[in-house]
């Protein structure tokens, strides 16, 4: 790949990276819509001005703008589906070939995931090593390609000096590379507003400067960096304020969505 679109693709990333995982523009859209085509197309209007996000969105807001960044430069990512031990389709990322090159090479991108760098993708053995890990902090990531037709996204701790990890690998979702239609994306899309997660916020975002990653569900905050997790409970007179002040989220946005939720 040229080595000017390249760095246009890590300053999208960078961009991106500053954008708050959240499920509260989500919860605040179906209100006010009542159905999740009508939510999902506001939003998609919306994608490629992250400022209309009001600060944020989940993984399929973040990657339809990843999508349709990608596509304006010229390039051809393919959306893929992520699945999750019984729940399919409950994930989604993409896929960017490089046409550049002769090895026919492939990066994922995975900001819904909090994954800001694009991952070469590994081939399956025996046309290559079958994985690839990548030290991110707080959070190492590998990719396992058990055949062509899939991948494997696993997650662990930070690695340590003498090569550890600070907490184990988990495998998180199943990729099948081939990826969707866009008609089949935005139909999961539209079926994730009515998802379990959507019953209490869920927020998340990464400091990449300083590798701490912020997570918030069901009234606990999770923060994670090189040297491990910890969690801490927010109480309900202090949690507008202090979501407001972790997340760089409005705290109109977050009384009205917490308002819902609690009807």
């Amino acid at each position: 790949m040229e080595p000017a679109t390249w760095q246009k693709i890590l300053d999208l990333c960078n961009r991106l990276s500053h954008v708050t995982y959240e499920n509260l523009t989500k919860i605040i859209r179906l209100e006010s819509t009542g159905s999740a085509t009508a939510a999902r197309n506001l939003d998609d209007s919306d994608q490629n001005d992250v400022d209309t996000w009001m600060g944020g969105g989940t993984c399929f807001s973040m990657t339809w703008h990843l999508y349709q960044s990608l596509r304006d430069m010229g390039l051809n990512p393919r959306l893929v589906m992520g699945h999750k031990r019984k729940e399919r389709n409950i994930h989604c990322a993409l896929i960017l070939p490089d046409h550049d090159s002769l090895s026919s090479k492939e990066f994922l991108f995975d900001p819904g995931y909090l994954i800001f760098d694009p991952l070469p993708i590994p081939l399956p053995q025996p046309f290559g090593t079958g994985e690839a890990l990548f030290p991110l902090v707080p959070n190492s990531v590998r990719l396992v390609r058990p055949d062509m037709d899939s991948m494997e996204l696993w997650t662990g701790g930070a690695i340590r000096g003498d090569g550890s990890l600070s907490s184990p690998m988990k495998l998180r979702f199943e990729y099948p590379v081939a990826g969707v239609s866009v008609e089949e994306f935005k139909q999961h899309w539209s079926e994730s507003f009515y998802r379990e997660m959507m019953t209490y916020p869920v927020l998340n975002r990464l400091d990449r400067e300083r590798g701490v990653q912020y997570y918030y569900q069901k009234g606990n905050l999770v923060t994670r960096d090189a040297s491990g997790s910890r969690m801490e409970r927010i109480a309900e007179p202090e949690r507008v304020g202090k979501l407001s002040e972790i997340f760089g989220l409005s705290p109109d946005l977050i009384e009205k969505a917490l308002g819902i939720l609690n009807k």
